[in-house]
């Protein structure tokens, strides 16, 4: 009985941890590792920069020439900023993003070897054999 209250508890904090980071905005998740990895949140002023920004992908970091420079842009379209950061601030970000999806995956893994450890006997079945012999 022990082991079916561990289970449970495990499945439902892998649940409520899914909730929480759904509940989050795709793109907000972006915009807090771009600032992470030392983009700084700017407002366009010119006329120019807001035709840029207005262009780019509002969900990605899209590479951008501006005056001979090369930048890295997270436009934020709704309140009108973008997340700019250079060269440097762009492999910082790319290197958050990897340890993210490591990290991602080990959680995985080890839900996984949880779960494939657990001893099913405990739930009082008869193991490999059945009413009617082996399974």
């Amino acid at each position: 009985m022990k082991y079916i209250l561990n289970a449970f508890r495990s499945i439902a904090a892998v649940v409520l941890l899914a909730l929480a980071v759904g509940c989050a905005s795709h793109i907000e998740h972006k915009q807090n590792m771009a600032v992470a990895a030392g983009f700084k949140v700017i407002t366009p002023t010119r006329p120019d920069q807001q035709a840029i920004l207005a262009r780019l992908p509002a969900d990605k970091v899209t590479p951008v020439r501006y005056h001979g420079k090369l930048y890295y842009v997270l436009p934020d379209l709704p309140n009108n900023q973008a997340y700019v950061g250079g060269p440097r601030q762009y492999q910082a970000y790319q290197q958050l993003r990897l340890q993210e999806h490591i990290s991602n995956q080990n959680l995985m893994a080890a839900q996984m070897n949880e779960s494939a450890s657990m001893n099913w006997g405990a739930w009082g079945g008869w193991g490999m054999w059945g009413p009617g012999g082996w399974y």
